[in-house]
């Protein structure tokens, strides 16, 4: 080409030369430049900024803010608290935080139990959502007048099963039981209502919601109980119909889908023995424990306990205040679903499903299987161990970006880290740095009234926990101390409350 150049005398050789060097590196300069765009918007684009995150409109409403949460006992509200937690975080919005890590439970709620309280309305609080023994007036004292309460509920029998599970070195009357059948034979053998966590045995979702839950079933009794429940609660979701109830609450709520998509928290690791070995996968947990429901509205449950029809049926009889509300409220969460339309729920819960599919493959190592505590390398989400089963809990996927990362890690940090970090946020305190663990046999923890132990070794310094906002050497061996009494305490302590 150069020669026919020279040759036609259009120009001389090396200005040819020149101007052929810089068209080569324009273009270089252009190629690397798309390459170099493509992959800057590929690294700032997270998912969870992504069109999908907002899922299908919700109108012109507008998002609540003032939301009060009744954590029941073993129904999947760790994995719902997690949600308040991050739309909360993300929102910079004010927690009512127990002193401790629950506020005040077994014993009826008293405003007093939040941390930083000092009168009514002296500071405003946002959400609420720590286990306690429900007390509307004294709530109301903390909680703005437009809150939005809300529940969720299960099955006494699977209720049963896992209490049973969490609870049995906690419970005497389960304590004294060998197994969950022999105390449905005969429950009354095991149980007195006079010691001190027994109300993890009979009616425990009454109990949460703060009435007696040792009265004989009547149906002007129940019928009360229920009244009482409907006049506070706006909505109360299903742990069967995990999914379709987060399309219920998002609804209500006017939140984006990401702010109800989850990963299972809290669960426990399940024997080997589901069809299909789903067990293991926090997939199967919830598509199995939450599945859509079939024609007839039934849940798509398994059970893991073996206990026989007719001991099921006795647990029902036992449980027969809870057996009332959850039948009640299950068929007003239908008739609920059905004014919000089988068909826009069908969609709406296989979009919720996608999004958190997603989510797992960017998130979770391993695409999501979930992990024994001892097994997940950062120490700083490690879940708490209560009982005599494993809590499960999960891996980042490594190389995420920073935005990701934090986004990822809050929808599996372990409740009792969380609550921990939120702490440190609202008080204002400074990050611990990470302490060196030593070589010492870890006590068991306390977190309120429940019973917990770590995986870990015991942290050194004068600071023991998961992250900031850890509680002091003297905080945990005080709370240790109280509870080693509380189980230690066989004997008679009086009437239960009658909160």
């Amino acid at each position: 080409m150069l020669r026919w150049l020279v040759g036609g005398r259009v120009g001389p050789v090396w200005m040819w030369k020149a101007l052929l060097f810089f068209v080569a590196i324009g273009f270089a300069c252009q190629l690397l430049g798309v390459i170099f765009n493509k992959s800057m918007h590929t690294a700032g684009r997270s998912i969870f900024t992504s069109p999908d995150a907002q899922g299908p409109s919700l109108g012109s409403c507008q998002p609540h803010t003032h939301i009060m949460f009744l954590k029941t006992h073993k129904t999947a509200s760790s994995t719902v608290l997690n949600m308040l937690y991050r739309f909360g975080e993300e929102r910079d919005l004010r927690f009512a935080l127990p002193l401790g890590y629950q506020l005040g439970y077994p014993l009826p709620f008293n405003a007093h139990r939040v941390k930083g309280y000092q009168s009514r309305g002296a500071m405003e609080y946002h959400i609420m959502g720590n286990h306690m023994r429900f007390n509307k007036p004294e709530v109301e004292k903390v909680m703005p007048a437009d809150t939005f309460y809300f529940s969720i509920i299960r099955n006494p029998v699977a209720l049963a099963e896992s209490s049973f599970a969490y609870y049995k070195e906690v419970a005497p009357a389960f304590r004294k039981a060998k197994t969950l059948g022999d105390f449905a034979d005969d429950p009354r053998k095991y149980y007195d209502p006079r010691l001190r966590n027994n109300h993890y045995a009979r009616n425990l979702l009454l109990f949460d919601f703060g009435m007696d839950h040792n009265d004989n079933f009547s149906e002007a009794l129940a019928q009360r109980a229920e009244k009482m429940i409907r006049q506070t609660f706006k909505l109360i979701l299903v742990s069967e119909y995990f999914d379709q109830s987060m399309i219920l609450l998002r609804h209500a709520l006017c939140w984006p889908l990401d702010a109800v998509v989850s990963f299972s928290l809290n669960a426990r690791q399940q024997k080997p023995s589901i069809p299909g070995g789903m067990s293991a996968s926090w997939v199967g947990k919830v598509a199995t424990a939450a599945g859509v429901a079939g024609k007839g509205g039934r849940s798509q449950a398994k059970t893991a306990t073996n206990i026989t029809e007719d001991q099921r049926e006795k647990l029902r009889q036992w449980n027969a205040l809870d057996w009332h509300l959850y039948k009640s409220f299950n068929q007003t969460f239908w008739e609920e679903i059905h004014r919000f339309g089988h068909p826009q729920m069908e969609e709406e819960v296989a979009l919720l499903r996608m999004r958190r599919e997603d989510l797992a493959r960017v998130c979770l190592r391993d695409g999501g299987k979930p992990v024994e505590a001892h097994r997940i390398r950062d120490k700083n989400i490690r879940p708490y161990q209560s009982g005599l089963v494993k809590i499960l809990g999960y891996e980042l996927q490594p190389g995420l970006d920073n935005a990701t990362r934090m986004s990822c890690l809050r929808m599996i940090r372990p409740e009792i880290q969380y609550k921990d970090v939120l702490d440190a946020k609202q008080f204002l305190r400074p990050l611990a740095a990470q302490p060196q663990p030593v070589q010492q046999n870890q006590g068991p923890m306390v977190a309120g009234s429940s019973l917990l132990r770590q995986d870990s070794p015991r942290t050194g310094g004068r600071l023991v926990g998961g992250e900031a906002g850890r509680r002091t050497v003297e905080e945990v061996e005080r709370d240790w101390a109280r509870s080693r009494s509380m189980r230690r305490n066989q004997t008679l302590i009086g009437e239960p409350d009658k909160g």
